[in-house]
């Protein structure tokens, strides 16, 4: 016999053995996982060591002592931030109130107007012989701008004269002729109707010699009007006829047009509201300075006067128009432009004023946050007055030199502890003792996981 044993009949299975890829597969798997778990208790154990105190809204400070006023007072557990041994500071920007002479100025927008603007007319009809302008010159009142052929004038003013005098000539003949009359009458010797008749004749003769003297003054104007001269003084401009046109006398075209620009007004529109004030400035007889800007409010073109209200308030707008006078020295205003308006309306003098970012507002009106001694803060109401575009006057609620928080107000509260810029740094809390362990831990600190 065969002292070896039967070998082992072979098994046969249907699942397929696993080849490489999949076993590789697996450990990349396997590792990632071990990775991120990993990572995970790192992250954990540093946000426990590293984790902020408590919120001072609520969540009191584990292991800190109790505040003068117990849980929920000032420096103990739940109380307002700034008291408690673990408080978070909030630094903010500081500004001191302060005594100023405050202007109140009034802004609008308004349009260079003229005060005066002709159009350069033709009074009679004829031909335009000359142009004595130039085209945007500035001119004076009773300059001759231009001429008209005055030669059918001047024969008609002769023939005025020649009829004025034939019929002074029979005037005078006629007085004679009614003294005689008025002599014979004396004598008996005539009837008296030849002497009324001789009298009514003669005054006849007065009124035609009178209209003959009419006659001729306006031959003599005519005359006259063939010299176009300027009525204002101001600047031409285009020419719309040039020498050697025939022109109609009242043509709605016109020769030129002539503006006035010294002096020259700008009307703007004041809201209804600041129409008491401007009146009762009027009527105590201030002059009220106005200052002309440019688009970007960055120039100042002049600087006027407050010249009349309107009598009317626009119901669209809720307006009133006003009117300003410029001596518009150096020709800054040009007529129709778009100027910016500062009107100033009087000046508050020795006025408690803060930046415009410390003034906050509520539901139940205006507030500041006072910044005390020990770095908190007080919430406190306050009445506003007139603001500028940086400042504005607090009329009640705070006193000169006291501080207002101007930036970071947001993050605070009444009660909030707080951080000055100019204050040295502090940490985030501050231990209640020497070595005594944070949020409440009995033991030492626990070190960063590496």
């Amino acid at each position: 016999m065969d002292p070896r044993p039967p070998p082992t009949p072979p098994t046969f299975s249907n699942a397929p053995a696993p080849t490489p890829v999949i076993v590789r597969r697996r450990r990349w798997l396997g590792g990632a996982i071990a990775v991120l778990a990993t990572a995970a208790l790192i992250g954990g154990a540093w946000y426990l060591a590293n984790r902020p105190p408590a919120s001072a809204a609520g969540a009191p400070m584990a292991g800190g002592p109790p505040g003068p006023g117990g849980p929920g007072g000032p420096g103990g557990p739940g109380g307002p931030p700034g008291g408690g041994s673990g408080a978070t500071l909030v630094t903010v920007g500081m500004a001191t109130a302060t005594r100023a002479d405050i202007p109140v100025y009034l802004d609008a927008l308004g349009t260079v107007t003229p005060v005066t603007t002709i159009t350069l007319r033709a009074q009679v009809s004829g031909v335009m012989t000359d142009v004595l302008f130039t085209e945007g010159q500035l001119v004076k009142k009773g300059d001759v701008l231009a001429r008209i052929d005055p030669r059918p004038y001047e024969q008609a003013l002769m023939q005025a004269q020649g009829t004025r005098q034939r019929d002074e000539a029979q005037l005078e003949a006629a007085r004679v002729t009614l003294e005689r009359y008025r002599t014979l009458l004396g004598q008996d010797s005539i009837a008296r109707q030849d002497v009324d008749t001789q009298a009514g004749l003669v005054k006849q003769l007065q009124g035609t010699v009178l209209t003959d003297k009419a006659a001729e003054g306006t031959a003599k104007l005519n005359l006259d009007y063939t010299r176009v001269t300027s009525p204002v003084s101001g600047r031409v401009g285009l020419r719309t006829v040039d020498p050697g046109n025939y022109v109609a006398a009242g043509a709605t075209t016109g020769i030129a047009t002539i503006t006035q620009m010294t002096p020259i007004d700008v009307q703007f529109a004041v809201p209804q509201d600041r129409v008491p004030d401007i009146e009762a400035r009027a009527r105590s007889g201030a002059r009220m300075a106005v200052t002309a800007l440019d688009r970007t409010r960055a120039t100042t073109l002049d600087v006027g006067m407050f010249s009349t209200l309107d009598n009317i308030v626009d119901t669209t707008t809720g307006t009133v128009k006003a009117k300003a006078r410029f001596a518009n020295a150096g020709s800054t205003l040009f007529p129709s432009q778009f100027v910016n308006v500062r009107l100033l309306l009087r000046t508050i003098g020795g006025a408690v004023t803060v930046p415009v970012t410390a003034l906050r507002t509520s539901g139940t009106g205006n507030y500041v946050y006072v910044i005390n001694d020990d770095r908190t803060v007080t919430m406190r109401t306050v009445k506003r007055g007139e603001s500028t575009v940086e400042t504005v006057v607090v009329t009640e609620g705070l006193k000169e030199g006291e501080r207002v928080v101007t930036e970071g107000g947001d993050r605070l509260k009444d009660g909030s502890s707080v951080q000055l810029p100019t204050d040295a740094p502090r940490p985030r809390a501050a231990a209640s003792g020497a070595g005594a362990p944070r949020d409440g831990a009995s033991g030492p600190r626990r070190r960063r996981p590496e």
